[in-house]
């Protein structure tokens, strides 16, 4: 009776700090200024970026050093369609500038609104399934995975910066005026955005946490701890971490558009090698396989760099840098991933819950991963019960 009560005060101490968590962002437009709820809006849209990292991080293993790619081109897409609504029947002005006479034909179907945002998100994981197919089937993981990665930021922005007179260069593209009829630097328009942000990280973790609680998130965790051995069972982790992969980058393209229509702004120097490894850096901070420390990870974060800068505009990125540091080495398991252990450890009926996980790699996260108990008897079980599995 004990042992089946305690688990049910850990379901609810969970739903609790969900609800907590929902009624700070909804009640977060009645106490803040116009200007900080733009930035939690921001800090919130970062949240849904983070979550998709963490379930590939996380959960599955991938260190990927190069989601701003995906963040970027979400981005760009909802950001060429505020161009042309900017000045409809008009070229763009940096096309002018650029010496462009004619608008060029694969801007022309961004100016429909609806097709601007299915390309946030379809580009996005396109670029994540050729990638990942690519690596994965040639069992390219780990740090070489996380290189190629980076490489491909390299490429993008370098692509991105040299077409000025089709991605506006280093200026990136801007000077945005209304969407879908709302002029979106008015205060109404902005308290809608932000409350559509809100609606999209509550999907974000209801997705989320749906996958990581079913089969497919135990074959994720099997996957990381040890994909070989899940291999020889006759699972195809190349199906698994692709589609995972290809799902993150469109968490990633619906972050970017959330993003621009609350920052009003997209460049390049947002989707390169810094802005990739800082979105790890939420997810490290927040907890990895943790799903809502993601969110946790990249709001207090972001939140941190706002307020250093503004208290201490010289030294906060020392500042910063220090808080990475303790982290680092005082919360290896990030917030949420301590704590829980802190309440594991005063629960005896879940003590047990969270053991080692069967192995600890590079890409591993530290011991004490959620799903990563289970992951070794559900994968057995499967095993036992059903022929060879190649595909979902």
């Amino acid at each position: 009776m004990i042992q089946s009560f305690r688990p049910s005060l850990s379901l609810n101490r969970k739903l609790l700090l969900s609800l907590l968590l929902l009624a700070a962002m909804l009640a977060a437009p009645m106490v803040l200024s116009e200007f900080r709820l733009s930035l939690l809006g921001k800090f919130l849209a970062y949240a849904v970026l983070a979550v998709g990292l963490d379930l590939i991080w996380g959960y599955t293993g991938i260190l990927s050093l190069g989601h701003g790619v995906y963040f970027g081109l979400g981005a760009y897409c909802m950001a060429m369609h505020l161009k042309l609504a900017a000045a409809p029947g008009e070229l763009p002005d940096f096309m002018s500038w650029s010496g462009v006479e004619k608008l060029p034909w694969f801007w022309v179907p961004f100016e429909s609104a609806g097709f601007a945002f299915a390309a946030a998100i379809l580009l996005p994981v396109a670029v994540a399934a050729v990638l990942g197919y690519l690596t994965f089937r040639n069992r390219i993981k780990g740090t070489f995975f996380s290189i190629l990665s980076q490489a491909l930021v390299v490429i993008t922005v370098t692509l991105f910066v040299g077409q000025q007179g089709y991605t506006g260069g280093t200026n990136g593209l801007t000077s945005f005026n209304t969407f879908l009829g709302m002029p979106v630097g008015d205060a109404s328009s902005k308290r809608i955005f932000y409350y559509v942000t809100v609606a999209a990280v509550v999907a974000t973790l209801l997705i989320s946490r749906w996958l990581v609680n079913s089969r497919f998130g135990k074959i994720l965790v099997a996957i990381r701890d040890g994909e070989n051995r899940v291999r020889f069972i006759g699972y195809n982790p190349v199906v698994y971490k692709v589609f995972i992969y290809s799902f993150s980058a469109a968490l990633a393209g619906i972050a970017g558009v959330l993003f621009v229509l609350q920052e009003g702004i997209i460049s390049p120097a947002q989707m390169g090698i810094v802005p990739s490894i800082e979105m790890v850096l939420w997810v490290a901070i927040g907890g990895r396989g943790t799903v809502i420390g993601a969110l946790i990870g990249a709001v207090l974060t972001n939140a941190a760099k706002t307020t250093f800068s503004e208290a201490y505009p010289e030294w906060w990125p020392i500042i910063l840098g220090a808080m990475f540091i303790l982290v680092v080495l005082f919360l290896p398991k990030g917030i949420v991933g301590t704590l829980r252990d802190k309440f594991a450890r005063g629960e005896p009926g879940l003590a047990g819950s969270a053991p080692e996980p069967v192995g600890r790699g590079a890409g591993h996260p530290a011991a004490g991963t959620p799903v990563a108990a289970s992951s070794g008897a559900a994968m057995g079980k499967a095993a036992a019960a059903s022929p060879k599995r190649n595909g979902l």
